[in-house]
């Protein structure tokens, strides 16, 4: 019997949960994979629409994990100066196979360290910020850069998750996970980029999205890059 896959998502407050459920829910279909939701410790962690997800481990008994990843959310910002998950990732993303990330979780990822040099994807609002920590911002659903591989904005986490699949298993099993889950999206509005959408929508995103951006940014301006 071949050892199981350990993949482990961090789970921490308002975190988006789509970049980890999307994800999560694809690579559990993988043959052997274990997912583990890690946190510090194993109470309910308030997600960004409300409501809860339990951690299934703690930083202190997580196992040596094969895939790490770390989502995005509006929580970010409370990651960067956190020195115990900070080193958490560091010691983990230190002997994976794989180091990951959806949406923003790259920044947190920069902040651990594990980005410098690297290519890297995130939200497109967020995308600049990836230069405070010497990693290199590329504006594609997917970017793999040697054994780091992100995805872009939320529901690039699907993608991500199918293309890492095919990476652990093979494009046959990672293809029959596509069809198992009616992977076929036929979104209702052709919006789901700042090109598609138009200056006027992107406009509009950006003002709602201003003062989230400018706490990151000042979390940022706070942090020193490793």
């Amino acid at each position: 019997m071949s050892a199981p896959l350990h993949i482990g998502f961090l789970l921490f407050p308002h975190v988006t949960q789509l970049d980890l459920t999307g994800p999560a829910q694809i690579l559990s279909r993988v043959p052997g994979a274990q997912v583990h939701l890690v946190w510090k410790t194993c109470d309910p962690v308030p997600t960004d629409v409300g409501f809860t997800i339990n951690p299934t481990t703690t930083f202190a008994d997580c196992p040596p994990l094969d895939v790490l990843c770390v989502p995005g959310g509006f929580g970010i910002e409370h990651l960067f100066g956190d020195a115990t998950t900070l080193a958490f990732l560091r010691r983990q993303g230190g002997r994976a196979r794989y180091v990951t990330s959806v949406c923003n979780g790259s920044l947190v990822l920069g902040a651990a360290g594990l980005l410098a040099g690297y290519r890297s994807a995130c939200h497109w609002m967020w995308l600049p910020l990836l230069e405070h920590f010497g990693a290199i911002p590329v504006a594609e659903r997917i970017v793999r850069d040697r054994n780091r591989i992100s995805g872009g904005g939320v529901t690039a986490g699907i993608d991500f998750g199918l293309a890492l699949a095919a990476e652990l298993a093979g494009e046959d099993v990672a293809r029959t996970i596509q069809l198992a889950l009616e992977y076929d999206p036929q979104p209702p509005f052709d919006a789901g980029s700042p090109h598609s959408a138009g200056p006027e929508l992107v406009a509009k995103l950006r003002a709602l999205q201003a003062p989230r951006l400018a706490r990151v940014e000042a979390a940022l301006a706070n942090t020193v890059a490793l």
